[in-house]
């Protein structure tokens, strides 16, 4: 299943539900839209849950989650309702859940890797920050970890509904957690799309979420390592 979270975005969500249904059921979570969000999902074909008011990014995803736990799917991949990820590569997250599997590695968590030198410049000194400070905060090198195009395994959305995040430090907690738990996280590498969208980041409390998983995800890391756990791999 494609889970959409999706807030105020009727000029893409029609593209983005098109191009995910060629490969994949679309669930999309149309959190507390003022626009026609649903109504342009819903006909492109998604299947919508919508909440109101608006909860935050994490909130949508959480109940993303439990629809597609649900619906009993063995994974679903996340994707932004903006455009910023290219539906057409939904086949790659498949494609590599499958080659883990055969391997017999978890499959639990799979991050499209983006390229931070395409970006525009704020959003990559952002990124290549928040890259650094995860990074240290873990012990291990994560080479991207606010990437919304995902492959999430079940267990890890079972997780991940225990969450309190409801903002964008949400993804970064999967993370955490799979450090936490000892699963591995496998990347793949995605296109980086920017085409003048509008972001939903609130840069100061964005940050202080941000800052307060990296916090929790260093005191996992310590206790983890104590264990002799291992929690992530390229």
């Amino acid at each position: 299943m494609a889970v959409v979270p999706a807030h105020d975005e009727e000029r893409r969500i029609g593209w983005v539900v098109g191009g995910a249904a060629r490969h994949l059921p679309v669930l999309v979570v149309d959190d507390g839209s003022e626009d026609d969000t649903a109504e342009l999902a819903r006909a492109a074909g998604a299947t919508i849950i919508e909440q109101r008011p608006n909860r935050g990014k994490g909130a949508a995803l959480r109940t993303g989650f439990a629809e597609a736990l649900r619906a009993g799917v063995e994974a679903a991949i996340t994707l932004d309702g903006d455009g910023q990820h290219d539906p057409a590569e939904i086949p790659t997250f498949v494609a590599a859940h499958a080659r883990r599997t055969v391997e017999g590695l978890p499959s639990e968590l799979i991050i499209g890797r983006r390229n931070f030198s395409r970006m525009p410049v704020i959003r990559r000194i952002a990124n290549s920050r928040g890259t650094i400070v995860l990074s240290m905060a873990l012990g291990r090198y994560v080479p991207d970890n606010q990437s919304g195009y995902r492959l999430v395994g079940r267990r890890l959305m079972r997780e991940m509904l225990e969450s309190s995040e409801a903002g964008f430090a949400f993804e970064v907690e999967m993370i955490a957690v799979c450090q936490r738990e000892g699963w591995p996280i496998g990347w793949v590498p995605i296109a980086t799309r920017y085409g003048g969208e509008r972001s939903h980041i609130r840069p100061l409390a964005h940050l202080r979420e941000f800052l307060a998983v990296c916090w929790r995800a260093r005191r996992v890391a310590r206790a983890s390592r104590r264990a002799g756990a291992s929690g992530l791999d390229g």
